[in-house]
Parts: C-alpha cells; structure tokens; sequence
C-alpha cells in the first residue's frame, strides 16, 4: 500500500527519514573543521581540546537521536519478534563476517605475505587496529567521564546509528532507486538490483577501505533481510546487535579502531 496522498505528506517522510542521517552527517562534517581550529593534542590541553570526538560525538548522538523519536510515528517500522530476532541473529552472522579478518590480522604474518601497508591486506580487511577510540587517553581511566565517554559510544552505536542509517539506507535509498519520482508509493523491501548495487556500495564506500569487504558482506545481508521481512524494525535490530557486538569486541579484544 503507498504510504502517502499528498506533496505534504511527502515533505514529512523525507524529514522523518532522512532528517536524522542529515543531521549526524554534519556533525561529521562539521568535526573535520573544527579539529584543526580547536584541536591542540598537549599535555597540558583541556580534555575537550585534546580530543573533540568526546563532547562532539555525544551531540551528534542527541541530537540526531532526538529527531528520530520526534519524527518516529511518521516512519512505517512493521516491528515484529520474529523479525526482530531473525534480526538479531543476522547481525551477529554479518559481524562475525566484518570482524573475522581484523581477529586473524595479529595471528597471520600479514607483512610477510603481503608486505608493509599493502592494498591486498587492506582489501581483505587484515588491520590489527590498536588506534581509535580511547577515552582514557583524556579521561582517568575508571572514573566517571571515563565510564560516561563509554556509555555514550555504546548509545550512539546501538541506538542511534542503528536507526539513522537504517531510516536513510533501506528505509528511503532503497525506495529511491526503485522510483525515483514517487519513492514513498515504494512498499518497503520492494527488490530491484539497482536498489540492490546502489544501496549496498554506498554504505560500503562510507567506512574506511580496510571495512569495505566486511561492509559489503554486511551490506548484503541488510539488503536480504529488508526484502523478505518487509520490516524496517527488522534492519534497525540486526545494525543495533551488530554494533553492539563490534563495540564489546573492541573493549574485549583491544581494538579501539573498530569503532
């Protein structure tokens, strides 16, 4: 059934959409200016100079978070238990995909094979990645900003990244591509190879290279899922448990740059 009768209705499921990704897309942007303005890596720095991705982030959260609940009756979820875990069970399958060769990176002689920094390790996704997220690099490890920078991550990952791109990427591109005049008469996981190649190599190219193989994998996975469940809820369940596992495996395995 077309989800919508008029221009109007149109314009509200567009910002309900895409509104919130918009928003968390510019604080992206917005983060590349203001590091070399305000950023100042020094001992003697203030925590919020030292590095910005710890009060930047947390905004970008809220702020795109705060859309998605404002706008969430205008979105058709078709939420659904089995769905959900059905949902679930494949963001564990497609994280395990994503994670495998960055597990095998530090057990493998990866230069020897392949040499210093090659394109083929990078390709197969072969990154040890001992360099990203680490509040305790400007925070006292265990205390409460610590613990806070952490709870915040974990929120922006499994909560609010989940819904964002899932709204953008399954819930409006992939109608997009099917009918690019009237995508919102598009039901929902409607299949098109188009949508398909679109879709999937466009959230591929938004992760660094050494993710693009596990992004694809995971990217097709989505895209299976969207089209026999026909529930957006269900997408929005496999990204959240995804991320929730690639953040345990990073604190578990000490791999900050998974995140």
């Amino acid at each position: 059934m077309p989800e919508v009768k008029s221009s109007t209705d149109d314009d509200a499921l567009m910002k309900a959409y895409v509104g919130p990704f918009a928003v968390f897309l510019g604080f992206t942007l917005l983060l590349q200016f203001l590091e070399p303005a305000l950023g100042w890596d020094h001992p003697s720095a203030a925590w919020w100079q030292r590095d910005l991705k710890q009060w930047v982030y947390p905004l970008q959260a809220v702020s795109a978070g705060f859309l998605v609940w404002h706008w969430r009756r205008r979105v058709q979820w078709a939420w659904s238990w089995k769905w959900s875990l059905i949902g679930a069970v494949a963001g564990a399958l497609g994280i395990a995909c994503w994670l495998a060769p960055t597990l095998l990176a530090d057990r493998l002689p990866v230069e020897e094979w392949f040499g210093r920094d090659s394109w083929q390790a990078t390709a197969l996704g072969l990154d040890v990645r001992t360099e990203g997220f680490d509040p305790g690099l400007v925070f006292e490890p265990g205390g409460a900003a610590w613990w806070m920078a952490y709870v915040m991550r974990f929120f922006r990952a499994v909560v609010v990244v989940a819904f964002v791109e899932e709204l953008f990427w399954r819930g409006f591109l992939m109608r997009l591509m099917v009918n690019f005049d009237r995508p919102w008469t598009v039901p929902f996981g409607t299949h098109s190879w188009r949508a398909y190649w679109v879709t999937t190599l466009l959230f591929m190219s938004v992760h660094m290279p050494v993710d693009y193989l596990g992004a694809f994998v995971y990217g097709s996975l989505t895209y299976v899922l969207a089209v026999v469940s026909k529930s957006l809820g269900a997408t929005v369940a496999m990204h959240a448990v995804a991320n929730l596992l690639m953040g345990v495996a990073a604190l578990v395995w000490n791999k900050p740059g998974l995140w």
